[in-house]
């Protein structure tokens, strides 16, 4: 079944720059069940210097990138992309971050060298880089309210701390692997619509809750709470994630 001729337009930020571990496989994986059901999603790479119309957009991707590349793109983020972006986001443009996209969506990044990169202060977190590397496999128990509670699973890949103040909630509790910082169990956070974690893998991929997830909350957005998603088979991708989930806990 069809969804009735609906339009999304997603932001794709920094593609260049900040692209590790597949993360591009997000924005596939956003297109992909979007084109399954009929619903025409157009993708706009914003690369520095772009001053793009962020009201025009209804999802956006941030990806993981090295300390370098974070470092090459932070002041545009902040001077450039800052003012519009964070209106957009305030008034629920619904974006997903995944690792140094998430830790530039904080107050500041802290490098393991100690030079200090800002954040656009979209999420009330702060991340300090270490000297030694979170790395594994990774499942999140989260609440997803469109779909229930769900186990999302990933691979992260970090050496920054992320800690968060009483701004956000977290995106899930820590069943395996490290999370946000190694020591709190939590694992991601949630502002209004943004969702920022370091779930590589790629995440939307091997969790299709999620990605259905914001898909509905961008449609809802654009048209209104009567824009339901019809059905989509996901069988093989959540035997798939089943299948990590039991070997992982």
């Amino acid at each position: 079944m069809c969804e009735p001729s609906y339009q999304l337009k997603l932001a794709h930020l920094y593609a260049a720059q900040m692209n590790v571990y597949g993360d591009r496989g997000n924005v596939i994986a956003l297109r992909q069940r979007c084109l399954w059901r009929g619903i025409d999603l157009s993708v706009t790479a914003i690369e520095p210097g772009d001053q793009p119309d962020w009201a025009s957009f209804d999802l956006a991707f941030f990806g993981g990138g090295q300390d370098s590349g974070q470092a090459l793109i932070a002041q545009d983020l902040l001077e450039r992309q800052g003012p519009g972006l964070r209106a957009a986001l305030e008034d629920g443009l619904v974006l997903l971050a995944i690792c140094g996209g998430y830790q530039l969506l904080g107050h500041y990044f802290l490098t393991h060298t100690g030079e200090r990169l800002p954040g656009l202060g979209v999420l009330d977190v702060h991340t300090i880089g270490g000297n030694q590397r979170l790395i594994g496999n990774i499942v999140v128990e989260a609440d997803l309210p469109t779909v229930g509670p769900v186990r999302l699973v990933g691979f992260e890949n970090h050496s920054g701390r992320t800690y968060h103040g009483p701004g956000v909630q977290s995106m899930g509790r820590v069943l395996a692997g490290h999370g946000d910082n190694g020591e709190d169990g939590r694992g991601g956070a949630i502002y209004r619509n943004t969702f920022g974690c370091y779930l590589h893998g790629s995440l939307l991929p091997k969790n299709p809750q999620l990605t259905d997830h914001l898909i509905s909350l961008a449609l809802r957005r654009r048209y209104g709470p009567a824009a339901q998603l019809a059905p989509l088979d996901a069988t093989l991708e959540l035997h798939a994630q089943q299948t990590m989930i039991q070997r992982l806990i």
